[in-house]
């Protein structure tokens, strides 16, 4: 009887180790994920940590911009008003949400709610030295699956495959070293 008992207790130790080890190897590491000939996610890894630079609504979705240190250095020095570059190394993360209108709550306030993409931008003048300095990645977020993807010409708005990807909307603030993102009074 015990040699049965131990038997099923390994049997029992077995299934459950094995059970762990094919959950772990599902769940999705998104650092491993990169855009082709382009950044990987890897490269900004701990961004849920930067400071905001700033918020954003727009095309029905909201948005917070990160920035790392290198980044909110070069902000509170001044660029790009003062007419400086970002500094090599300088990075965005801009996570964006779909928002939902909290009925219940004074002023009835949008709030995030489900995790739609992440754009991320750094700053690399040798790497990206075609693109203003500049590579661009983007992100899709497949909420039923909990993963997240390279984005496509397929997605809104379509994303090119490589990290150029972001370069032709942003050629507008060529003057702002292709950045958009103002850093408001605090």
């Amino acid at each position: 009887m015990k040699g049965k008992s131990l038997v099923n207790n390994v049997g029992v130790s077995v299934a459950l180790a094995l059970l762990a080890t094919g959950v772990a190897i599902s769940a999705q590491d998104k650092y491993t994920l990169k855009v082709p000939n382009g950044l990987a996610f890897s490269e900004f890894r701990g961004y849920e940590g930067w400071q905001t630079i700033s918020i954003s609504y727009n095309e029905g979705l909201l948005a917070v911009i990160l920035g790392n240190p290198a980044m909110i250095d070069a902000y509170k020095a001044g660029a790009p008003g003062n007419g400086k570059p970002f500094p090599d190394g300088a990075k965005m993360a801009k996570i964006h949400w779909d928002p939902k209108k909290k009925e219940t709550y004074p002023g009835q306030p949008l709030v995030p709610t489900t995790l739609h993409d992440i754009d991320f931008m750094v700053k690399d003048g040798k790497r990206f030295a075609d693109s203003g300095g500049w590579g661009y990645a983007e992100f899709e977020y497949e909420a039923a699956s909990d993963t997240f993807r390279p984005g496509t010409l397929a997605d809104k708005p379509p994303q090119g495959n490589d990290a150029k990807c972001g370069f032709a909307c942003h050629t507008i603030v060529k003057n702002r070293d292709y950045v958009f993102t103002e850093y408001p009074k605090r």
